[in-house]
């Protein structure tokens, strides 16, 4: 007597024999499942929904890194122009004024600021802030408002980067701020902030030689 098939038996056939369809399309428009939703579906039409799902999150999945590869291709073009002006500037005007020009025009930036300080003027600022000022530290999101202060003249604005430079005499600030709250977050990525930060630092120090 032939052995009854079960659904698994016949589960583990069609995994073994995955071209059995291949020639019985006539069965595959045959065959239905339940869903819930929609009642019977042909084991062709799910199949074609399943690739067309498929297809849909391949193509998104392409358009985003398209879109992001276009933006990383426009920010390499900014940082490189931003670093051949800065390589020009001939003094620390020039530097800073080259700097906050570049955020405003490039990042929409509420502010952007760039100045020095001695040791004494950044130990004060450290005490009346209460955050670290060490070297090449950088702080971003939202700040208090007693806070904010003591970095931007402008009462709108509400998170910013604020990245330390150690130079060879004294220190520089960078601060970049948005009167949005929720522009600049403490989990933000800081890269490229950090190679603007470098690129200041080095041609900064080239000035001071």
């Amino acid at each position: 007597m032939a052995k009854k098939l079960d659904a698994k038996d016949v589960e583990l056939y069609l995994l073994e024999n995955t071209d059995f369809f291949l020639s019985r399309e006539s069965l595959v428009s045959e065959l239905s499942f339940k869903h819930d939703a929609e009642g019977a579906t042909s084991l062709l039409e799910m199949q074609v929904r399943k690739l067309r799902d498929e297809q849909s999150r391949l193509m998104n999945m392409l358009a985003s890194f398209v879109s992001t590869g276009k933006e990383n291709e426009e920010l390499f073009f900014k940082s490189k122009n931003l670093t051949l002006s800065l390589i020009a500037s001939e003094n620390f005007a020039e530097v800073k004024k080259t700097v906050e020009l570049f955020f405003h025009e490039n990042f929409a930036v509420d502010s952007c600021i760039l100045e020095t300080f001695s040791d004494s003027e950044l130990k004060e600022l450290e005490k009346r802030t209460g955050l670290d000022m060490n070297k090449d530290i950088i702080h971003m999101g939202p700040l208090s408002k007693e806070k904010m202060a003591a970095f931007f003249s402008s009462e709108s604005i509400k998170s910013a980067v604020i990245s330390v430079m150690k130079l060879k005499k004294g220190f520089g600030l960078l601060k970049v701020g948005s009167n949005e709250p929720t522009k600049y977050l403490g989990d933000g990525d800081t890269t490229f902030i950090e190679y603007i930060r470098d690129i200041i630092i080095r041609v900064l120090e080239s000035k001071e030689a």
